[in-house]
Protein backbone atom coordinates (compact mmCIF):
# COMPACT_ATOMS: atom_id res chain seq x y z
CA UNK A 1 0.00 0.00 0.00
CA UNK A 2 1.29 3.33 -1.07
CA UNK A 3 1.10 6.94 1.00
CA UNK A 4 -0.59 8.48 -1.77
CA UNK A 5 -4.01 10.80 -1.83
CA UNK A 6 -6.13 10.91 -4.66
CA UNK A 7 -8.36 14.50 -4.82
CA UNK A 8 -10.96 14.99 -7.55
CA UNK A 9 -10.81 17.70 -10.41
CA UNK A 10 -14.17 18.45 -11.08
CA UNK A 11 -14.64 19.45 -14.98
CA UNK A 12 -18.05 20.65 -15.44
CA UNK A 13 -20.90 18.44 -16.99
CA UNK A 14 -22.23 16.76 -20.08
CA UNK A 15 -25.64 16.60 -21.59
CA UNK A 16 -26.89 13.43 -23.83
CA UNK A 17 -28.94 11.59 -25.10
CA UNK A 18 -29.11 8.28 -22.72
CA UNK A 19 -29.00 5.82 -25.36
CA UNK A 20 -25.09 7.08 -25.79
CA UNK A 21 -24.97 5.91 -22.46
CA UNK A 22 -26.73 2.65 -21.92
CA UNK A 23 -27.84 0.16 -25.33
CA UNK A 24 -31.41 0.00 -26.13
CA UNK A 25 -32.64 2.45 -22.81
CA UNK A 26 -35.64 4.06 -24.93
CA UNK A 27 -36.25 2.01 -27.36
CA UNK A 28 -39.65 2.77 -29.18
CA UNK A 29 -42.29 0.03 -29.51
CA UNK A 30 -45.35 -0.55 -31.27
CA UNK A 31 -47.05 0.16 -28.45
CA UNK A 32 -44.96 3.24 -27.99
CA UNK A 33 -43.67 3.91 -31.63
CA UNK A 34 -42.42 7.58 -30.89
CA UNK A 35 -40.53 7.41 -27.21
CA UNK A 36 -39.22 11.16 -26.49
CA UNK A 37 -35.72 11.41 -25.98
CA UNK A 38 -34.24 11.22 -22.46
CA UNK A 39 -30.99 13.40 -22.20
CA UNK A 40 -29.20 12.66 -19.02
CA UNK A 41 -26.23 14.69 -17.45
CA UNK A 42 -23.15 13.55 -16.24
CA UNK A 43 -19.74 14.58 -14.90
CA UNK A 44 -16.28 15.44 -16.33
CA UNK A 45 -13.71 15.03 -14.41
CA UNK A 46 -10.10 14.43 -13.21
CA UNK A 47 -8.03 13.37 -11.08
CA UNK A 48 -4.76 14.27 -8.66
CA UNK A 49 -2.94 11.26 -7.78
CA UNK A 50 -0.42 12.69 -5.29
CA UNK A 51 2.40 10.15 -4.96
CA UNK A 52 5.76 9.50 -3.48
CA UNK A 53 7.04 9.28 -6.43
CA UNK A 54 5.40 12.32 -8.32
CA UNK A 55 2.07 14.23 -9.05
CA UNK A 56 0.17 12.58 -11.82
CA UNK A 57 -2.70 13.90 -13.61
CA UNK A 58 -5.36 11.32 -14.28
CA UNK A 59 -6.82 12.96 -17.52
CA UNK A 60 -6.82 16.29 -18.73
CA UNK A 61 -11.12 16.74 -19.35
CA UNK A 62 -12.58 18.84 -22.48
CA UNK A 63 -11.22 21.68 -23.94
CA UNK A 64 -12.36 25.42 -22.73
CA UNK A 65 -13.44 26.51 -26.03
CA UNK A 66 -15.85 23.02 -26.47
CA UNK A 67 -18.53 24.96 -27.54
CA UNK A 68 -16.92 27.84 -29.71
CA UNK A 69 -15.65 25.78 -32.02
CA UNK A 70 -12.94 23.70 -30.86
CA UNK A 71 -15.31 20.79 -31.46
CA UNK A 72 -17.15 19.65 -34.27
CA UNK A 73 -20.48 21.23 -34.04
CA UNK A 74 -22.27 17.63 -34.68
CA UNK A 75 -19.98 16.53 -31.82
CA UNK A 76 -21.16 18.91 -29.14
CA UNK A 77 -24.70 18.54 -30.45
CA UNK A 78 -24.49 15.30 -29.26
CA UNK A 79 -22.39 16.16 -26.06
CA UNK A 80 -22.61 19.28 -25.23
CA UNK A 81 -20.25 20.25 -22.77
CA UNK A 82 -22.23 23.46 -21.65
CA UNK A 83 -19.74 24.77 -18.75
CA UNK A 84 -16.23 23.86 -20.23
CA UNK A 85 -15.01 27.54 -20.13
CA UNK A 86 -15.87 27.68 -16.84
CA UNK A 87 -14.03 24.60 -15.67
CA UNK A 88 -10.84 24.96 -17.75
CA UNK A 89 -7.68 22.96 -16.42
CA UNK A 90 -6.18 25.99 -14.15
CA UNK A 91 -9.28 27.26 -12.78
CA UNK A 92 -10.48 23.36 -11.77
CA UNK A 93 -6.66 22.27 -10.19
CA UNK A 94 -6.77 25.42 -8.47
CA UNK A 95 -9.91 24.22 -6.59
CA UNK A 96 -7.93 21.56 -5.08
CA UNK A 97 -5.08 23.27 -4.44
CA UNK A 98 -2.44 22.13 -7.31
CA UNK A 99 -0.83 24.16 -10.31
CA UNK A 100 -0.17 23.17 -13.48
CA UNK A 101 3.38 23.53 -12.64
CA UNK A 102 2.83 20.83 -9.85
CA UNK A 103 2.41 18.16 -12.31
CA UNK A 104 5.07 15.84 -12.94
CA UNK A 105 3.29 12.83 -15.33
CA UNK A 106 0.11 13.13 -16.95
CA UNK A 107 -1.77 9.75 -17.57
CA UNK A 108 -4.61 9.78 -20.37
CA UNK A 109 -7.01 6.51 -20.12
CA UNK A 110 -7.57 7.26 -23.72
CA UNK A 111 -7.30 10.30 -26.39
CA UNK A 112 -11.24 11.29 -26.86
CA UNK A 113 -12.36 15.02 -26.87
CA UNK A 114 -13.83 15.25 -23.35
CA UNK A 115 -10.64 13.48 -21.80
CA UNK A 116 -7.85 15.01 -24.29
CA UNK A 117 -8.60 18.56 -24.52
CA UNK A 118 -6.34 20.16 -22.47
CA UNK A 119 -3.15 18.53 -23.31
CA UNK A 120 -1.98 21.44 -25.18
CA UNK A 121 -0.97 22.86 -21.45
CA UNK A 122 1.94 20.33 -22.01
CA UNK A 123 3.20 20.89 -25.24
CA UNK A 124 7.14 21.75 -25.06
CA UNK A 125 7.55 20.20 -22.01
CA UNK A 126 9.50 17.50 -20.18
CA UNK A 127 6.25 16.14 -18.86
CA UNK A 128 6.04 12.37 -20.00
CA UNK A 129 2.37 11.69 -20.99
CA UNK A 130 1.11 8.34 -20.69
CA UNK A 131 -1.22 6.45 -23.30
CA UNK A 132 -1.36 3.22 -24.43
CA UNK A 133 0.17 2.43 -28.06
CA UNK A 134 -2.96 1.63 -29.95
CA UNK A 135 -4.87 4.52 -28.27
CA UNK A 136 -2.52 6.91 -29.89
CA UNK A 137 -2.27 5.22 -33.69
CA UNK A 138 -6.07 5.17 -33.32
CA UNK A 139 -6.36 8.58 -32.23
CA UNK A 140 -3.73 9.52 -35.47
CA UNK A 141 -5.33 7.39 -38.00
CA UNK A 142 -9.29 8.73 -36.97
CA UNK A 143 -8.53 12.41 -36.64
CA UNK A 144 -6.26 12.48 -39.81
CA UNK A 145 -8.37 9.97 -42.02
CA UNK A 146 -11.83 9.30 -42.94
CA UNK A 147 -11.41 6.19 -40.74
CA UNK A 148 -11.78 5.26 -37.20
CA UNK A 149 -14.19 7.21 -34.95
CA UNK A 150 -15.41 10.85 -34.99
CA UNK A 151 -14.66 11.27 -30.92
CA UNK A 152 -11.02 12.44 -31.54
CA UNK A 153 -9.82 16.20 -32.17
CA UNK A 154 -6.65 16.42 -33.70
CA UNK A 155 -5.20 19.69 -32.36
CA UNK A 156 -5.82 17.73 -28.08
CA UNK A 157 -3.25 15.90 -29.15
CA UNK A 158 -1.26 16.97 -32.31
CA UNK A 159 1.29 18.69 -30.35
CA UNK A 160 4.82 18.50 -29.10
CA UNK A 161 4.29 15.95 -26.16
CA UNK A 162 6.54 13.93 -24.52
CA UNK A 163 4.46 10.57 -25.25
CA UNK A 164 5.47 7.35 -22.41
CA UNK A 165 3.87 4.71 -24.59
CA UNK A 166 2.14 1.46 -22.65
CA UNK A 167 2.17 -1.26 -24.93
CA UNK A 168 1.04 -4.47 -22.13
CA UNK A 169 -2.34 -5.52 -20.58
CA UNK A 170 -1.34 -4.11 -16.74
CA UNK A 171 2.05 -1.70 -16.60
CA UNK A 172 3.53 -0.38 -13.61
CA UNK A 173 5.59 2.69 -13.82
CA UNK A 174 4.77 3.90 -9.77
CA UNK A 175 4.90 2.13 -6.48
CA UNK A 176 0.81 0.56 -6.04
CA UNK A 177 -0.45 1.96 -9.02
CA UNK A 178 -0.97 -0.06 -12.26
CA UNK A 179 -2.56 0.98 -15.87
CA UNK A 180 -4.93 -1.65 -16.64
CA UNK A 181 -5.62 -1.46 -20.92
CA UNK A 182 -9.37 -1.99 -20.94
CA UNK A 183 -10.44 -2.49 -24.52
CA UNK A 184 -13.92 -1.42 -25.91
CA UNK A 185 -15.08 1.92 -25.58
CA UNK A 186 -11.82 2.69 -27.70
CA UNK A 187 -8.80 0.42 -28.81
CA UNK A 188 -6.66 1.53 -26.19
CA UNK A 189 -8.05 2.57 -23.08
CA UNK A 190 -6.97 2.29 -19.68
CA UNK A 191 -8.26 2.18 -15.83
CA UNK A 192 -6.08 2.39 -13.49
CA UNK A 193 -5.54 0.68 -9.78
CA UNK A 194 -4.25 1.94 -6.93
CA UNK A 195 -3.82 0.60 -3.44
CA UNK A 196 -4.04 3.45 -0.93
CA UNK A 197 -2.03 3.19 2.53
CA UNK A 198 -5.11 3.74 4.88
CA UNK A 199 -8.17 3.37 2.47
CA UNK A 200 -7.62 -0.02 0.37
CA UNK A 201 -7.81 -0.90 -3.47
CA UNK A 202 -9.42 1.66 -5.72
CA UNK A 203 -9.84 1.06 -9.33
CA UNK A 204 -10.84 4.11 -11.61
CA UNK A 205 -12.31 2.84 -14.94
CA UNK A 206 -12.61 5.56 -17.00
CA UNK A 207 -14.73 5.87 -19.84
CA UNK A 208 -15.05 1.55 -19.89
CA UNK A 209 -17.96 2.35 -18.03
CA UNK A 210 -20.08 5.51 -18.26
CA UNK A 211 -22.56 5.35 -15.89
CA UNK A 212 -23.12 2.25 -12.38
CA UNK A 213 -25.32 0.38 -14.60
CA UNK A 214 -22.61 -0.23 -17.48
CA UNK A 215 -20.55 -1.87 -14.76
CA UNK A 216 -23.15 -3.53 -11.93
CA UNK A 217 -26.05 -4.15 -14.60
CA UNK A 218 -23.42 -4.70 -17.23
CA UNK A 219 -25.37 -2.90 -19.47
CA UNK A 220 -23.14 -2.06 -22.70
CA UNK A 221 -22.47 1.51 -23.52
CA UNK A 222 -24.61 2.41 -26.57
CA UNK A 223 -23.27 1.04 -30.19
CA UNK A 224 -21.81 5.08 -31.33
CA UNK A 225 -19.41 4.59 -28.00
CA UNK A 226 -18.69 0.96 -28.94
CA UNK A 227 -15.17 0.71 -30.80
CA UNK A 228 -15.85 -3.16 -30.34
CA UNK A 229 -18.52 -4.77 -27.89
CA UNK A 230 -16.71 -7.65 -27.64
CA UNK A 231 -13.57 -6.72 -25.97
CA UNK A 232 -15.83 -4.30 -24.06
CA UNK A 233 -17.37 -7.63 -22.14
CA UNK A 234 -14.35 -8.97 -22.06
CA UNK A 235 -12.89 -6.15 -20.03
CA UNK A 236 -15.77 -5.91 -18.08
CA UNK A 237 -14.78 -10.05 -17.02
CA UNK A 238 -11.63 -8.64 -15.84
CA UNK A 239 -12.42 -5.82 -14.29
CA UNK A 240 -15.24 -7.77 -12.34
CA UNK A 241 -12.38 -10.41 -11.10
CA UNK A 242 -10.17 -7.59 -10.23
CA UNK A 243 -12.53 -6.14 -7.84
CA UNK A 244 -13.61 -9.66 -6.56
CA UNK A 245 -9.54 -10.83 -5.93
CA UNK A 246 -8.81 -7.50 -4.77
CA UNK A 247 -11.65 -6.45 -2.69
CA UNK A 248 -11.27 -3.34 -4.46
CA UNK A 249 -13.70 0.00 -4.30
CA UNK A 250 -14.80 0.77 -8.33
CA UNK A 251 -15.47 4.21 -9.52
CA UNK A 252 -16.47 4.66 -13.45
CA UNK A 253 -15.73 7.28 -15.62
CA UNK A 254 -18.99 10.00 -15.56
CA UNK A 255 -21.10 8.89 -12.74
CA UNK A 256 -22.73 11.74 -10.50
CA UNK A 257 -23.12 9.37 -7.42
CA UNK A 258 -19.56 8.39 -7.68
CA UNK A 259 -17.97 12.07 -8.08
CA UNK A 260 -19.44 12.91 -5.03
CA UNK A 261 -17.94 10.19 -3.33
CA UNK A 262 -14.87 10.89 -4.44
CA UNK A 263 -15.59 14.82 -4.20
CA UNK A 264 -13.75 14.90 -0.37
CA UNK A 265 -10.91 12.87 -1.96
CA UNK A 266 -9.14 9.78 -0.41
CA UNK A 267 -8.70 8.02 1.19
Amino acid sequence: MVNATVSLVDRGTIRTDVNHLMEGFNMGSAADPDPETMMVEGPVYNLVIDHPEGTILWDTGSHPEAANGHWPAELYAAFEHYDADERDLETALDDVGYRLDDIDYVFQTHLHLDHAGSLQQFAGTDVPVFVHEKELKYAYLSAKSDAGSMAYVADDFDHDLNWEIVTRQRSSYFEDVEFLHLPGHSPGLMGTKIDLDGYGTVIFTGDQAYARANYHDEQPLGAGLLWSRQHWLDSLNWLQDLERRHDAELFVGHDGDDVEQLRGGLP
